[in-house]
């Protein structure tokens, strides 16, 4: 298997967009969202993380996550849960003949993004880049409308106001 140029930092904080392989016209995660939010806490109650933001898309996810301190293994954990959210759901999507070789799923892309944060600044825009973008694909006309983000316990913590981003993208300069 290839050994992506990766950052492995022990402790460290990532962004991360973690895709579907199918994204026209899918809305798998949010369809089987509970057992989404099962495998992400499975593979935390094994291998622990601190979630900082996360969101959930019809096709996509991001995230903003933090290891602990001896730790740099993030692609053990995205692998986990595409895993077991995997194995969860019904096995009546297509797969291509390389995929059925492998004996794979045709629900994942097989890899995903990451980025490194490099400081607090970093930190902060892409804490405001995941929860704006439920927004920003036109699922919402406010932030606070989408159910399935962790916007929701950094308002109540105070992080955030409710009204955070004025109900638009274009004040934050994520509009396409």
């Amino acid at each position: 298997m290839p050994n992506f140029r990766r950052a492995w930092i022990p402790g460290g904080t990532y962004f991360f967009t973690i895709n579907l392989l199918q994204r026209n016209h899918n809305n798998l995660l949010v369809r089987h969202i509970d057992l989404l939010r099962n495998a992400i806490q499975k593979v935390r109650r094994s291998h622990p993380f601190i979630i900082h933001a996360w969101v959930v898309l019809p096709d996509h996810m991001h995230c903003v996550i933090s290891l602990p301190e001896d730790d740099v293994d993030f692609s053990l954990r995205i692998r986990l849960i595409k895993l077991d959210f995997s194995k969860n759901i019904p096995n009546t999507e297509w797969r291509s003949e390389a995929r059925l070789r492998r004996g794979e799923r045709g629900i994942w892309q097989r890899r995903f993004w990451e980025h490194s944060i490099r400081d607090e600044r970093d930190f902060s825009a892409h804490m405001d880049y995941v929860h704006i973008n439920p927004l920003k694909h036109g699922l919402v006309r406010k932030v606070l409308d989408w159910p399935y983000s962790t916007f929701h316990r950094l308002v109540e913590q105070g992080i955030y106001p409710s009204d955070w981003a004025g109900g638009g993208c274009d004040d934050l300069g994520y509009s396409d």
